[in-house]
């Protein structure tokens, strides 16, 4: 397939209430037009809490199930992250629900240590790489925006990198900066997906998701305000950029 229509939510989050998360994804998924793949920012159940007594979900409790009934229901990919508990650990795990309802998973690899994630969360250890509709997708969280070698793309390897956040308005210039260098420096679509209001810590998030093409064209921006974006990827335009500019095969 060369084009890949995704739609993303950028959406305030209701603090550490699953079900009305899901509630309210209910009504902007149900308003979208026929897509590929959804995307919801990280934490989507609960916004960024450390609470994981309260929030953290089982892999069979209602948040993976809310997952692969709109997935079945849509005939549509889903993904963002949630607090998970498994064997007696807690992650922020990131879920990859196909249309048929089988899932792939990815355990935040950088935990944000300002907030003490790493005290709450076990790290994450390998890196996922998608294989959907002819598209090599590579789904990460937050803060692994951060770290290059994380990102690297080596020999072509990914075609889209998704970012789902809960990064703060006051180090927006940094998710800009960042997010526009992962785009080019690995010569893939970018789409970073926040969410948007103030948390129950008082932080406020502007939102500021965007879509970014792999020559570093900003194809979608939208700050401080709830949105839902439907965007088509063109696969022949990454593979032209690539070719005109082969830089990839230039750095080893």
């Amino acid at each position: 397939m060369d084009t890949l229509h995704i739609s993303l939510l950028q959406s305030e989050l209701i603090w550490e209430d699953a079900q009305a998360n899901l509630n309210l994804f209910d009504k902007k998924i149900n308003n979208l037009e026929p897509t590929d793949l959804i995307i919801l920012p990280e934490m989507f159940c609960s916004g960024f809490s450390m609470n994981v007594r309260r929030i953290a979900q089982k892999m069979d409790g209602i948040a993976m199930r809310w997952l692969s009934q709109k997935a079945q229901e849509l005939k549509v990919a889903l993904v963002g992250s949630l607090a998970i508990e498994e064997s007696g650990r807690y992650y922020n795990r990131l879920i990859w629900m196909f249309p048929d309802g089988h899932y792939q998973y990815y355990d935040k690899k950088h935990l944000f240590t300002m907030a003490n994630e790493q005290l709450t969360y076990t790290a994450g250890t390998t890196k996922l790489m998608i294989q959907y509709k002819n598209w090599k997708i590579f789904p990460l969280i937050c803060y692994d925006l951060r770290f290059p070698i994380w990102n690297r793309n080596v020999q072509n390897y990914y075609d889209l990198a998704i970012y789902v956040a809960n990064w703060p308005q006051k180090r927006v210039a940094h998710w800009k900066a960042l997010s526009l260098a992962r785009a080019i420096e690995n010569q893939a679509y970018v789409v970073a997906v926040n969410r948007v209001g103030t948390d129950a810590k008082g932080f406020y998030y502007s939102g500021d998701s965007r879509v970014i093409d792999p020559a570093g064209t900003i194809l979608f921006e939208q700050a401080d305000k709830e949105v839902s974006a439907q965007l088509r990827l063109s696969k022949k335009e990454l593979e032209a950029i690539r070719q005109r500019l082969p830089f990839l095969h230039d750095g080893g």
